[in-house]
């Protein structure tokens, strides 16, 4: 390894050594040589992130700032003084002093929409994960950082002193373009960090940034997928029919879309090769694999084993994906997919929304958090998250709703809502939703194979259901027909459908009448 004299780390006063802008096979011994993970069997890094398995959304703060007081959405972030979020500043440089550091300088966005980004980490695995995680320079190309991440999981708050919640913090200080993190070793938190600084940054310029991925076909037709952590972005835009432009974060601009990041962020509890063989064969040398149970012998990965946790993570470079679209950049949408992991298991495994549904469906965000993508999730919970992605939106909603429909109207986009959730019944009664059903139904949505087959309306939910979809039984489609209590399952749509008209009720007369109509009904 060796020290970059030209790696500042933000004026932090270093006694220690930096390594910056090592390669992945530098990061991976360097890893290796300091035991902060061992190898697998292919070749993976594996690592424990120790109590932290998921994001800790209870303790993100947005530093308030004069400059940026106005814009930010306050009821659904919180803030921290900007005095708390220097002094913070000033123990985590007192606190790397002498330590050895690692800086990564690399870029969040593909094309003209991107933002040059310097990572600081105490952790040579963590340095790799956000090499793999975001877009790599060109060699021998000089980034100017534009926004700074220091992340030094061994450095606890102390929330008298620094007016935290707990002893993890996840600090954005946009007016001084900087993230501080603490407290905990979950590097999904750079990740979405980031996201939440374009989600920033982004609107401001006219251009919706989005929680979703992406993917395009042979004839140039781009497809994208909302969706909160474990509804299936990932699998279902590993698609080997089609060429992965990104699997979780892009923004939607006058020339088309692009990937906000150069890398894959894949759960991968119960991954087998017949049902993900893409995401299977990224899990190699190179790749960082997050709180997997691991044979200490054979170095064997038992994905299966939620021993740790549920949330059992691998992160890669996009091109570990055969085919994969470099750099990530696409047309604009011809069908846009909102996935939902419906708990209650009364939501149609398909539907096609008009426009109004889908700003309706859009706003609201349903799904259940899957256990482990947040600490303290043990099991699935119903959940509404604006935009399929509020933990992550400094902004109001609205701003990024309207964007939406602005380019949906524009580009005749089509939009599906897909449940991959449960049918048959509600969580511990009915099963989770074959996979292969789940992928032919958005092969046929992407395909236009249900633009001219037969729809009838859910009472309930208020949305177009196809009657016959290529690959899926016809009994499947009605979630109804898949109980075996008509009553019951009607009691369960109904109380959903409330929660809908409760969450929705939140944006008020903000709300065009026409969109009010299209969510779901509860007579």
């Amino acid at each position: 390894m060796k020290r970059d004299a030209c790696c500042s780390l933000n004026g932090m006063d270093m006694a220690g050594k930096v390594y910056c802008n090592l390669s992945a096979p530098e990061l991976v011994e360097a890893a290796l040589a300091r035991g902060e993970g061992t190898l697998t069997s292919t070749g993976a890094l594996r690592v424990t992130t120790g109590k932290y398995t998921g994001r800790s959304p209870h303790d993100k703060f947005v530093t308030d700032s004069a400059a940026v007081h106005n814009d930010i959405a306050w009821s659904s972030n919180q803030p921290l003084e900007e005095g708390k979020s220097k002094r913070l500043l000033e123990r985590m440089a007192a606190y790397i002093q002498g330590r050895e550091a690692f800086v990564f300088d690399g870029y969040a966005g593909a094309g003209d929409h991107r933002l040059a980004v310097r990572f600081i980490n105490e952790f040579a695995w963590q340095n790799l994960f956000v090499h793999q995680l975001f877009i790599r320079p060109a060699q021998n190309e000089a980034v100017q950082p534009e926004f700074t991440v220091i992340c030094l999981p061994g450095f606890k708050a102390v929330p008298e002193i620094d007016g935290t919640k707990s002893e993890a913090f996840i600090v954005l200080d946009l007016a001084h373009r900087m993230v501080l993190i603490g407290g905990t070793h979950y590097a999904g938190e750079m990740k979405k960090s980031i996201f939440t600084v374009m989600n920033y940054l982004l609107p401001k310029r006219g251009v919706l940034s989005m929680h979703c991925s992406a993917n395009v076909g042979a004839k140039g037709d781009t497809a994208l997928f909302f969706g909160l952590s474990g509804t299936g972005k990932t699998t279902l835009s590993a698609d080997p029919n089609r060429r992965l432009i990104g699997d979780d974060e892009h923004g939607w601009g006058d020339s088309g879309i692009f990937n906000i990041e150069g890398g894959c962020y894949a759960k991968c509890i119960r991954l087998s090769q017949e049902t993900e063989p893409q995401i299977w064969e990224a899990i190699r040398f190179g790749t960082v694999l997050e709180n997997v149970v691991m044979d200490p012998g054979t170095r064997l990965v038992d994905f299966d084993s939620d021993a740790i946790t549920e949330n059992t993570r691998a992160a890669y470079p996009v091109d570990y994906i055969p085919g994969a679209v470099v750099p990530g950049v696409g047309g604009h949408p011809k069908t846009v997919v909102f996935l939902t992991a419906d708990a209650f298991g009364v939501l149609p495994p398909v539907a096609k929304l008009s426009p109004e549904q889908a700003m309706y469906h859009f706003l609201s965000g349903y799904t259940s958090k899957l256990a482990g993508t947040e600490r303290g999730v043990t099991e699935p919970e119903a959940t509404f998250s604006s935009c399929f992605g509020a933990p992550f939106l400094p902004l109001s909603p609205l701003v990024y709703a309207k964007l939406l429909g602005e380019r949906l109207a524009k580009h005749d986009t089509n939009v599906f809502l897909i449940n991959t959730g449960w049918t048959g019944g509600p969580y511990g009664i009915g099963k989770r939703m074959s996979l292969p059903y789940t992928r032919a139904i958005v092969t046929a949505a992407i395909e236009g194979a249900l633009d001219n087959v037969p729809y009838e309306l859910d009472p309930i939910f208020n949305v177009y259901v196809p009657t016959e979809c290529p690959g899926v039984p016809a009994r499947v489609l009605r979630p109804k027909d898949t109980w075996s209590d008509g009553e019951a399952y009607d009691k369960a749509a109904r109380d959903l459908a409330r929660r809908f008209i409760k969450n929705f009720a939140k944006f008020g007369s903000d709300m065009p009448a026409e969109v009010i109509a299209a969510g779901p009904e509860t007579k």
